[in-house]
């Protein structure tokens, strides 16, 4: 795969595609760059939850959006930088920890204001853009903003506590109605800080609380989106797509409410990839990359950068 990176892809207005890294924990951490010329903004792209790596796909779990490489190339083409990351122990940043499990969002955080300051070379103003998760280690990233932070671009991001989150998007599935009693009491045990030994669970939830995931899910768990959000006072854009099946509008809605100053733009028709819903195919948006972004996407982050820069 290394072999990819040596041609570098151009754009328009000599921008350039290619791969860098800064120090991790116990390995390098590697993100996907590109530059251009003249910039005034840069925005660091954080995946969501799981395997997920810079480009928006997920192998392992059948993700294939691309969708953080269409935003990265939109962006490109209207003058904005980017640096869209492989999180610590995945892909690129595989040796930054030896378990990807063995992690947190403050550690994510952590990351994530590095990548800002090495994205400070590409432009003097930076943006975190947290898709699904990825919004919440921006937020907790904000709470020790890097001098070259200008704001946030919350991307389908939770308002609420992502064990409530799951507990809903499990739920949506009539098959699952037998095994919700289950779900939520493990869920509660997560959320008051105790693991379960997967051998006591029916077989086919141990995989999806594996002990390395129930130690991730304990910190995860614990963090509620609005509350860490009241506390930033910074620039902030909040996407939230109409036909999102994973977080819904009154995720925005609340992240709205702890954000007032923030701005909304709403994606009609847009699901949790932030592309167009395929009627009677709920998820094509996820497994087909030739599927393009949002129409509204990328002109609505870049008018709101725009504005940003005005008002400097």
């Amino acid at each position: 795969m290394r072999l990819l990176y040596l041609a570098p892809f151009l754009f328009a207005g000599a921008a350039i595609a290619e791969p860098v890294q800064i120090p991790g924990p116990q390995g390098p951490l590697e993100a996907e760059m590109i530059a251009v010329d003249g910039a005034a903004h840069a925005v660091v792209i954080i995946p969501g939850s799981g395997p997920t790596d810079r480009d928006g796909n997920a192998p392992p779990m059948g993700l294939k959006s691309n969708t953080y490489k269409l935003l990265a190339e939109e962006l490109a083409a209207s003058g904005v930088a980017s640096l869209r990351i492989d999180k610590r122990g995945f892909y690129g940043s595989a040796a930054a920890i030896s378990d990807p499990n063995a992690v947190t969002i403050a550690a994510y955080a952590d990351d994530a204001r590095k990548w800002v300051e090495r994205a400070a070379s590409l432009a003097p103003c930076v943006w975190i853009a947290g898709h699904s998760e990825g919004g919440l280690v921006a937020l907790v990233a904000a709470e020790k903003a890097p001098q070259a932070l200008c704001g946030l671009i919350l991307l389908a991001t939770s308002g609420r506590p992502t064990g409530q989150l799951l507990i809903e998007q499990l739920q949506a599935n009539p098959a699952n109605a037998p095994l919700l009693p289950e779900i939520k009491a493990i869920v509660a045990d997560l959320e008051a800080g105790k693991s379960r030994d997967p051998a006591t669970m029916t077989q086919v939830l141990q995989p999806l609380f594996s002990p390395g995931l129930q130690r991730y899910m304990i910190d995860l768990f614990a963090y509620d989106p609005a509350a860490v959000a009241g506390k930033w006072r910074g620039r902030t854009l909040i996407v939230q797509g109409s036909a999102d099946i994973q977080v819904r509008p009154r995720d925005a809605d609340i992240l709205e409410a702890a954000l007032p100053d923030a701005e909304r733009v709403n994606l009609p028709g847009g699901t949790h990839m932030l592309k167009v819903d395929k009627e009677g195919q709920p998820f094509a948006t996820y497994t087909d990359p030739g599927l393009p972004l949002h129409a509204d996407l990328t002109p609505a982050i870049t008018r709101f950068l725009d504005r940003a820069s005005d008002r400097q």
